[in-house]
């Protein structure tokens, strides 16, 4: 599994490597480029919004439906563990690292510049990747197409970068981040942490209880 997500990390980075310009980067471990603005069809951060919220909505609804005792339900809700999580890991990193945006800046060197600066990692790419991860554990070995899931958080790192939102190296990292908290979280316990303190309507789901 480990050889997987690194393989994973390996093809975002030769995706984001493609995609940027041919120069020399700089930022974290020279990885950040600068590259042309792209907000048009695929990339533009509408879609990027559909995308996220797509995903919350979908992954959060369906665990209400399914509660926590089928092994869907249980996956789901490991699922809302990890992304929430990640998220309070990222924003806390985004607080302490304090990097500047590509909309703020061409140079991918400034960090710790203080308040209104929040590049470093992608809360984004964490909070899809931290989505997915629980889903693809819980089912790789079934259903080996399930792996296609991981396209989710790599289209949505590569489309932040194009929309000037992060640099390489952000959603890299956020990416990296939202798949160990969802390998966590997965693997941790077999009661979901925030279905544990739900309500009983909830752990049974709304599909039983109405």
């Amino acid at each position: 599994m480990n050889l997987r997500y690194a393989g994973l990390i390996g093809a975002l980075c030769a995706a984001l490597l493609a995609t940027a310009p041919a120069q020399a980067g700089g930022g974290l471990l020279g990885l950040d480029t600068y590259g042309t603005l792209d907000d048009r069809g695929i990339w533009s951060r509408k879609n990027q919004n559909i995308l996220l919220f797509g995903m919350l909505a979908t992954t959060g609804g369906a665990a209400l439906w399914e509660g926590g005792e089928s092994r869907l339900g249980r996956t789901l809700w490991k699922s809302v563990d990890a992304t929430m999580i990640g998220t309070a890991a990222a924003y806390t990193l985004k607080f302490a690292f304090s990097r500047a945006r590509p909309n703020q800046t061409t140079n991918p060197d400034l960090w710790f510049q203080g308040s209104g600066n929040n590049s470093f990692p992608s809360g984004e790419a964490t909070i899809t990747s931290a989505l997915v991860t629980p889903i693809v554990l819980e089912y790789r070995h079934d259903y080996p197409a399930v792996y296609a899931l991981e396209l989710l958080p790599i289209y949505d790192s590569i489309a932040r970068v194009k929309v000037h939102g992060h640099w390489p190296s952000d959603v890299i990292a956020g990416f990296a981040l939202g798949t160990a908290s969802g390998y966590f979280m997965e693997r941790r316990t077999h009661t979901p942490i925030v279905l544990s303190v739900m309500p009983h309507g909830i752990y049974v789901g709304l599909s039983k209880s109405l």
